[in-house]
């Protein structure tokens, strides 16, 4: 007797039934599929409707999706969002800061002009520095406030020379070397700088105070007219800084004037610019205590 696996469905007459059956089964879906592929070449309009149903029957389920996926999306986003806003604020305010920094330049600048609006023969010609190079180190926790630069005597740089950063003023050159100068800070007790208000014609002095701020000294006293948030930069008095420079921000009042915190603060402060003496002849023989004690 053979094994069952080697027998042919000839010997089984339900096997003959089904695989008859499986034989016309096939050949009705290959008839209705011609008849289907024909009708969608030659009217295509006929299966709009069966379209529309199966359209209609996966809608919600694709909603669903759609729903899930812009949910997600929005979570992450808001997630995101929440861990970069305090970057962004700080670099907002930065930049709001910058902002009013420039526009009180600006103004002063205004000022000087219709001050030499009359004088149609004065030519300001532009203000190339001297040098430009890093403040190496400045001295935060000394009584007294200097900075180092890495520029001296090689690359044109003067005793008195102004320093300044794109925020403002920083100082003067007290000290050169070849390759190096000593720079005396804005908050120098020996730092005295003629400044006015940026927006009108208020004189005053900057006078350093060795802890970081700066003491605005009125000239004409009488009633205080600053308050908080007053911007000053230099009047041009004295021949060394060009006018216009800012300077510092007040942050309280006294009877005499206020305190100041500096704009452009050297520990915060990479590059900055040497510039020539803006009036030498107004320098010459004018020195300060300290520069005294350096010439002795």
């Amino acid at each position: 007797m053979a094994p069952i696996s080697s027998r042919r469905s000839g010997y089984s007459r339900r096997a003959q039934y089904n695989l008859f059956t499986g034989y016309v089964i096939a050949g009705i879906g290959a008839l209705i599929g011609a008849i289907l592929l024909a009708l969608s070449f030659f009217q295509p309009h006929l299966f709009g409707g069966l379209r529309g149903v199966a359209q209609d029957g996966v809608s919600p389920a694709t909603e669903a999706a759609s729903t899930v996926r812009t949910g997600s999306k929005g979570f992450w986003d808001t997630i995101s969002g929440y861990y970069r806003a305090g970057s962004k604020n700080a670099d907002l305010k930065r930049e709001m800061e910058i902002a009013r920094i420039r526009l009180a330049e600006a103004e002063a600048v205004k000022r000087e002009n219709l001050h030499l609006k009359g004088l149609l023969k004065l030519q300001d010609a532009e203000r190339e520095p001297v040098a430009v190079a890093r403040l190496v180190s400045s001295s935060a926790s000394s009584t007294r406030r200097f900075a180092y630069l890495g520029a001296g005597s090689s690359e044109g740089v003067e005793i008195g020379m102004p320093v300044r950063s794109p925020r403002g003023i920083v100082g003067r050159i007290l000290e050169v070397g070849s390759d190096s100068s000593r720079v005396l800070l804005l908050t120098d007790t020996e730092s005295i700088l003629p400044v006015r208000r940026a927006n009108d014609e208020v004189v005053a002095f900057a006078e350093g105070r060795g802890d970081g701020l700066i003491r605005i000294r009125l000239i004409n006293l009488g009633i205080n007219p600053l308050k908080p948030g007053d911007v000053f930069v230099t009047s041009g008095a004295g021949g060394y800084y060009p006018p216009g420079i800012a300077v510092a921000i007040l942050t309280e009042t006294t009877d005499d004037g206020g305190v100041a915190r500096i704009i452009s603060d050297p520990a915060a402060t990479d590059y900055v610019s040497v510039e020539p003496i803006y009036e030498p002849e107004a320098v010459l023989g004018a020195e300060t205590p300290i520069e005294r004690e350096l010439t002795d």
